[in-house]
């Protein structure tokens, strides 16, 4: 029984296919790339975020006065400040991310469109060559 959907590698040029993909693939690390960096400067904020929440409920767990309220009280804005802190670089992180994503996509695109004019002079001069070859013999047989 035969495939219907056999695909025959023969007649697929591997160099014209490789310059159809590469750039794809190379974009397409690019944001794997950038999606790790972005998912790991999360949990890591998460992980920061979730340590300061529980050290604090642990502080208010331990208050067993008035005097102890009042230095719990006094401490949170001392944290409230190292949020606020931590808050701001991570939004920095976050950017920063970003911008060397933008920067590396630009480059791609750069690299992607010089090369497609590169591979459209070489199809446009062996066109022109294939039709100077031909020209000649076209008129001899007329």
């Amino acid at each position: 029984m035969t495939n219907a959907f056999a695909f025959d590698t023969k007649q697929f040029d591997t160099a014209q296919l490789e310059t159809f993909f590469a750039p794809a693939r190379a974009f397409a690390a690019l944001s794997v790339d950038y999606t790790e960096k972005l998912v790991n400067a999360q949990l890591e904020a998460t992980k920061a975020y979730s340590d300061v929440s529980l050290a604090q409920l642990r502080s208010l767990v331990e208050v067993k006065d008035a005097e102890g309220l009042k230095g719990y009280l006094e401490g949170q804005q001392k944290v409230a400040k190292e949020l606020t802190e931590r808050a701001k670089g991570d939004a920095e992180k976050v950017v920063a991310l970003q911008q060397e994503f933008v920067q590396e996509s630009q480059k791609l695109t750069e690299s992607s469109v010089k090369q497609a004019q590169e591979s459209a002079k070489e199809a446009t001069e062996t066109a022109s060559k294939a039709v100077k070859e031909a020209a000649p013999k076209a008129s001899k047989q007329a």
